[in-house]
């Protein structure tokens, strides 16, 4: 009998490389022959992943296909669930992406090459090296995908670097941070396969009790900090509110919702299941850096004023708090509280999932938004709800979903995650006594803020009245594009109202984690009312989201009935003399996010700037006066630019080595030759 997980993912490849063959179709039928087949590539994943998370994990071993290694491919549940995610994804944005490239378009986000035929055979295999990566079973086949995933995804982010400077730098930033990433993980696996005379992950398994706490903390710490910075963790995640913004907003989408995923499968997958779990110090480590991200990310988003910025930094936070679950999970597994570890985990992998379709409709709607006015600044625009209804409802039920609150999406699995370090306190000893309040404090903070942001991304961005030329002539976007995020905002209103139908699914893929396995329960049961494993609380968001409703349905109508009952009468509103309010007179995202900047001046550190100009004939009278404020990333400027100005130094300072002399150069080849064998001779 055909395993189906198998014959789905095996359609999946299969489409996926149709859909690359697509790029070579004529010009005007191209963007939707790539996205119809990259759509239907996704669809077959997400079957491929359920069917795993069902219980029907598959394998493969493909000897010759990679020279001396071979290929291992296995999806079992936990590589399942990601892979179903990537699918959901790549079918909202290979949907949306068939009318965002198309050709002939003359808006300012139009890149000259995002219905070209490289640009278009990339992005279907972006999607299939994303794929790849959850299913690959060896440390060869993993670091291949792996490569290809960051290889493909630069390129599309860099796709129209002729357009603007900044694409070429956001593009160098990437480049270079995934490929420090890159070496840290192939430096970790590689001594990890070495120290288990094996690069099979089933025979990494095998040996990894038998290896010295030295070589596992080793291991462990060299992956986590490549498969962080890939998951855009504070302070590795200076590439992200850099690329994200300037890649093709399809491009966007699928990053920030299904690729930085991959760095928290590689951590859940190394730490939790090829390692077994580890002392305490890993997951505090682990725990401690996500906390970090959470609340730097969610900081950087509420001030931002670039809506696909604030998105950006908006992942930096919510992949924090997946860390927070996965830290959890880990520390309470070392002191022995696995019940609650598994709900932990179980709050981080549903997170996973709750994001990933939140930040798809929300990249989406602020590409439409850019499509339709040429700039991302919300400064500047205002006023979309008018020409833009569709967008503008797409984006308000993205944001209700991202900020925590019910009937969101997010408000679930933070609800979980909540109850699970809450009633670690018990059981968890002295390490979760003191660390555990900590962590609720970061999620109920990041919960706030996260409001704050998104009311200021919808109420500025989308209400009032338009503050720029291009959001007074703003259009709404081609059916394409709406049926892209009509499927992603589909997919959070399930996520909000049921999460329950897959709660056997994250089980299974929670039991993957050799280190948090163990309780016979399942961490959440329930199709309806939400009931977590060893605690009495429940929960159910279907319910919820009645009685909300219910309640807005009465207070409307009493409202309705109390103003019936009175003469009605027009007039203008109470302006104070001042005349009608102007663009001028509303709030900005600037002035906005300004008491929170006063309240978080220690961390933020904004630059504030007040010119003063008078008039020529007199310094006493004023002409005019301009007040600035910007908040940079203080991290970026505090680590990243001494680094730099190092580099740079080191290389101004290393250019007399290199005079072109070939006679110096085999010196040097020398001199590095004997300096080797002394070393060599010294040490063994």
């Amino acid at each position: 009998m055909t395993n189906p997980t198998g014959a789905a993912f095996c359609a999946a490849l299969a489409l996926g490389l149709l859909a690359a063959a697509c790029a070579a179709l004529p010009r005007r039928v191209r963007p939707a022959a790539v996205g119809g087949a990259t759509a239907a590539a996704g669809a077959a994943a997400v079957a491929a992943g359920l069917a795993a998370m069902a219980g029907r994990p598959w394998s493969a071993w493909l000897p010759d296909l990679v020279p001396l290694a071979g290929a291992r491919l296995a999806i079992d549940p936990l590589g399942g669930l990601f892979i179903a995610v990537t699918g959901a994804v790549a079918v909202c944005a290979a949907v949306y992406a068939a009318g965002y490239s198309r050709p002939g378009r003359d808006d300012a986000d139009a890149g000259h090459a995002l219905d070209g035929r490289a640009v278009q055979a990339l992005l279907p295999l972006f999607v299939l090296a994303m794929l790849l990566v959850p299913a690959a079973a060896s440390v060869t086949t993993f670091l291949l995908a792996w490569e290809l995933m960051a290889v493909t995804s630069l390129l599309l982010v860099v796709a129209e670097h002729r357009r603007r400077a900044s694409v070429g730098e956001a593009g160098l930033w990437y480049a270079v941070m995934t490929h420090l990433g890159l070496v840290t993980i192939l430096a970790g696996l590689a001594g990890f396969a070495a120290a288990a005379q094996g690069e099979s992950f089933d025979r990494l398994r095998e040996a990894a009790d038998g290896l010295s706490p030295a070589v596992r903390s080793a291991v462990f710490v060299a992956v986590f900090a490549g498969f962080a910075s890939k998951a855009g963790i504070v302070p590795l995640h200076v590439w992200l509110p850099r690329a994200h913004p300037e890649a093709p907003s399809h491009v966007s989408a699928l990053m920030s919702a299904a690729m930085v995923n991959m760095g928290v499968y590689g951590i859940v997958r190394v730490g939790l299941d090829l390692l077994g779990g580890g002392p305490a110090w890993w997951w505090l480590l682990v725990l401690g850096f996500g906390a970090v991200s959470a609340l730097y990310g969610i900081l950087q988003a509420v001030v931002a004023t670039d809506l696909k910025r604030l998105l950006a930094y908006s992942t930096c936070e919510n992949m924090g708090l997946v860390l927070v679950g996965v830290g959890a999970a880990g520390l309470l597994s070392a002191v022995g509280d696995r019940t609650m570890a598994a709900l932990a985990l179980t709050a981080a992998m549903l997170h996973v999932v709750n994001h990933a379709g939140f930040k798809t409709l929300l990249f989406l709607a602020a590409g439409s938004v850019l499509r339709a006015t040429g700039t991302r600044d919300l400064d500047a625009l205002g006023g979309l709800r008018s020409p833009m209804p569709a967008t503008t409802a797409l984006f308000g039920l993205g944001a209700l979903m991202a900020s925590a609150l019910p009937p969101g999406s997010a408000f679930v699995s933070e609800w979980l995650l909540l109850q699970s370090l809450v009633h670690a306190l018990p059981g968890g000893g002295t390490v979760a006594a003191v660390t555990m309040p900590v962590a609720v404090a970061v999620v109920a903070l990041s919960a706030g803020l996260a409001i704050a942001a998104f009311t200021k991304a919808f109420g500025v961005g989308f209400l009032a009245r338009p503050r720029g030329a291009g959001a007074a002539r703003a259009h709404e976007s081609p059916p394409a594009m709406i049926a892209g995020m009509v499927m992603a905002a589909a997919g959070c209103v399930v996520a909000a109202l049921a999460p329950g139908l897959i709660a056997d699914g994250l089980s299974r893929a929670v039991g993957v984690a050799a280190a948090v396995a163990g309780p016979a329960a399942d961490p959440v049961t329930g199709p309806v009312v939400l009931r977590p494993a060893g605690m009495p609380s429940t929960m159910s968001p279907l319910l919820i989201t009645v009685a909300l409703l219910a309640a807005v349905v009465v207070l409307l109508g009493l409202l309705r009935a109390a103003a019936s009952a009175r003469a009605r009468r027009r007039a203008r509103l109470w302006d104070c003399g001042a005349g009608p309010a102007t663009a001028r007179m509303e709030y900005t995202a600037t002035s906005f996010a300004e008491p929170l900047v006063r309240v978080f001046d220690d961390v933020l550190a904004p630059d504030t700037r007040l010119d003063v100009t008078p008039v020529a004939e007199s310094a006493y009278l004023i002409d005019g006066v301009r007040y600035r404020t910007e908040v940079a990333d203080r991290i970026e400027h505090r680590l990243y630019r001494p680094v730099l100005a190092a580099a740079r130094w080191t290389g101004r300072a290393a250019r007399p080595l290199a005079n072109g002399s070939v006679h110096r150069y085999v010196g040097y080849g020398f001199y590095a030759f004997t300096a080797l064998l002394i070393v060599l001779a010294v040490t063994r």
